[in-house]
Formats: C-alpha cells, structure tokens, sequence
C-alpha cells in the first residue's frame, strides 16, 4: 500500500505532551523511530524508480532495514539509495530479496551476452572488463584504471534484465603515490560544500590504500567523502570508518 506523502506533526525533543507533561523517554524515542520509518516510507513513495509497496520498512535508532521482495536489481538498489537520502538515517540494511520473473530469466550464457553488450555500449566501461553468469548472479573481472569505471561496470550490469545479484571484482591498475593523494583528497574535500563543518581524517599508504575517519551527519555528506576518495589518483582501496550521526 502506498502511503501518504505527508505525516502526523512530531513534538520535538524537550517539548511538553499533551496536558503540558513532558513524555517519557522511551515514548519520545518510540516517536523518533515512527517518524523516521514513515519518513523513509514517504521517501520510497515519491520514488518513481522504487517499487514502494513490495517495501517493508523497520527503523531501529537510525537505521533503517528495508525487506520485501523485488523484482531487479535495480529496484533492489533503487529503495538503499531512496532510503539512505533521508535526514535522521545512520545506516541501511537493504535486505530486500531479488526475485527475477519469469518473462526475464535468461540461461547463463544469454544472461553473460547481454551484460557484455551492455558494456559495449557504456564509453565508461573499457573493454579489459568480462564478465561470467551463473543462475542470475554476475561476476564482473578484468582491470581499468578507475574506481568510477568500476562503479559504471556494475550500474550497467544491475540494469541488466535477469540480473538477480553481482560480485565486483574488477581490479584498478593506478600506480600508488600516497602523499600525492592525501593532497588531494584534503583539498577536495575543503572545496565541497556539504563536507563544510565536517572534521575528517585522511590516511593514505604506499599501496593505494586510504583509510577514512570522522563524523558526518547524514548519508549525503558519507557519499561525498568516499566520492572524493575514490577520485584521487593512485587510490586502490577506500577503507571507510566515517560514522553517521543524523537526527532526525
């Protein structure tokens, strides 16, 4: 059942209840929790790319579980990032199960020629990318030089009719310079204006591997910093330890 776009008014924290007491905690918490799952409810509602009513939505704290059966991938997808929008959210479990339709089932090797052709027709995507197919899941290998090639591989793949789940393990072949890339990740993320106010800490190594920490506090800020990561050159591995600490 699809639900309304709007919700109840929620008192805010320290407000009086009804008759002027204040609420228990547990009854504000209780509220927080409500608000926040019809939030996320409304959110995947207003999505025209989400399948809202195969959704069912829990909120715990600030995470959110989203569980139901879907029919893609790509509506799998779809509903983590609807959900991971909305203010007061810390963490997704996306445990929505794939169930792929009969009318889109294809046999291994149909399934592994139409993600290749797929590929094909994505300039992002080099040609040193393959692909194999088993029972709807996809294994994408080979090497490029960029994560967001990597990132492009698979977004074409979960559009893929057929695809029920994908294993990344395409590998980058940039050559390492670790100061040359904490440099650059600092200066990104000073520039972008919805990591202002944040403090973060960057690692880099010889290797290709920078480790990030620090506090955010929403998903959107998360995904700039691990964005701004990814997009450094010589970075081979992005070890994310951000926290998210949204209210909501």
């Amino acid at each position: 059942m699809r639900r309304p776009a709007g919700w109840p008014y929620r008192l805010a924290l320290g407000e009086a209840g009804d008759g002027g007491m204040p609420m228990p905690e547990v009854e504000q918490a209780t509220m927080r929790e409500d608000d926040l799952r019809r939030h996320v409810a409304a959110e995947l509602s207003w999505d025209p790319q989400v399948d809202s009513e195969a959704i069912e939505v829990r909120a715990t704290g600030g995470m959110v579980t989203l569980r139901g059966t879907v029919a893609s991938l790509r509506l799998k997808q779809a509903g983590g990032r609807a959900a991971a929008r909305v203010r007061g959210v810390t963490w997704v479990a996306n445990d929505l199960r794939v169930q792929i339709p009969v009318r889109d089932r294809r046999d291994d090797e149909d399934l592994r020629g139409d993600v290749l052709e797929a590929l094909m027709l994505d300039v992002s995507v080099p040609m040193t990318v393959e692909a194999q197919a088993r029972d709807g899941f996809v294994t994408l290998t080979g090497a490029v030089e960029w994560h967001y090639q990597r990132e492009a591989a698979e977004f074409r793949t979960a559009n893929v009719p057929g695809v029920a789940g994908i294993d990344n393990v395409i590998a980058l072949t940039q050559t390492p310079d670790a100061r040359a890339a904490r440099d650059a990740i600092s200066g990104a993320f000073r520039r972008d204006a919805v990591l202002a106010g944040h403090v973060l800490a960057v690692e880099t190594f010889p290797d290709g591997l920078v480790i990030l920490s620090g506090t955010v506090n929403c998903w959107a800020a998360h995904g700039h910093a691990v964005a701004a990561a990814w997009s450094a050159p010589g970075v081979t591995q992005v070890d994310d330890r951000i926290r998210v600490e949204g209210g909501p």
